[in-house]
């Protein structure tokens, strides 16, 4: 789904269309977490920074994302 349309169904009144669209976001959002989460490991960055970052416990953001 590109930005245009999930903006478009963002606006919906229909809340069926919009509550995918909201799904859709949080699916993105883990995705682009993941993302980050792995480069700051690959640049050296500690658990307790990256909670920090994020607005979390390093002790949380490890259970999510530590392997």
């Amino acid at each position: 789904m590109e930005e245009t349309e999930l903006a478009a169904r963002l606006r919906s009144q229909d809340p069926a269309v919009g509550l995918r669209a909201v799904g859709a976001l949080h699916r993105l959002a883990e995705q682009v977490e993941a993302a980050a989460v792995a480069r700051a490991r690959q640049d050296g960055w500690s658990w307790e920074q990256i909670g920090d970052a994020l607005g979390v416990s390093r002790q949380s953001v490890h259970s999510k994302h530590g392997k």
